[in-house]
């Protein structure tokens, strides 16, 4: 009888012990669900927010890339602006204009295709034609480190390969970071 009682004892130990355990387990499962999907949402919160460099990081990492920098402190409002060198390109109307309306349409086509190009690959930020009929048909803004490349991509354009366009290009200085409006 006394073995009985002790088993009895043992059992009932054994059956409460896994209970606290299986609270224990599932409070953990809990508490760690929890923590999981708060470091989910600051790691998507991380990813949405884009890093902010400093103005000393940009002009590190331009330099290093050969780009041409300098910067100041704008009085007024003791910002340090960044200025970049950039190159403009005028492309003005070529000796060789006299392309039949066919040809014309195929050039102008494979020179949109290249200045989009050329805005994907993340050389020219921007280019676009004139409103008027004058001999500078248009503009775009190269935003490589030497002169050398930005002709090299200007004269790649197939209205300029063709004649129909020549290209004058200027180094040009704009602030880093500031948008056209």
């Amino acid at each position: 009888m006394k073995n009985l009682i002790v088993l009895i004892f043992f059992t009932c130990l054994l059956f409460s012990c896994k209970e606290s355990v299986k609270a224990s387990v599932s409070d953990i499962k809990e508490n760690t669900t929890e923590v999981t999907e708060e470091k989910a949402d600051s790691i998507v919160e991380a990813i949405q927010e884009p890093i902010k460099k400093t103005t000393k990081q940009i002009k590190e990492e331009l330099t290093l890339k050969g780009f041409k920098v300098f910067d100041f402190v704008d009085e007024k409002t003791q910002d340090t602006i960044l200025m970049q060198q950039y190159f403009i390109a005028f492309l003005k109307k070529g000796p060789i204009r006299g392309q039949n309306e066919e040809e014309t349409a195929l050039l102008q086509k494979e020179h949109l295709a290249h200045l989009y190009e050329m805005y994907e690959l993340g050389y020219a930020d921007i280019s676009g034609p004139f409103g008027d009929d004058g001999d500078i048909r248009g503009i775009t803004i190269y935003n490589v480190p030497t002169l050398k490349m930005a002709d090299s991509l200007a004269n790649a354009d197939p209205m300029v390969k063709a004649g129909r366009l020549e290209i004058e290009i200027h180094p040009w200085w704009a602030g880093k970071g500031f948008p056209l409006r």
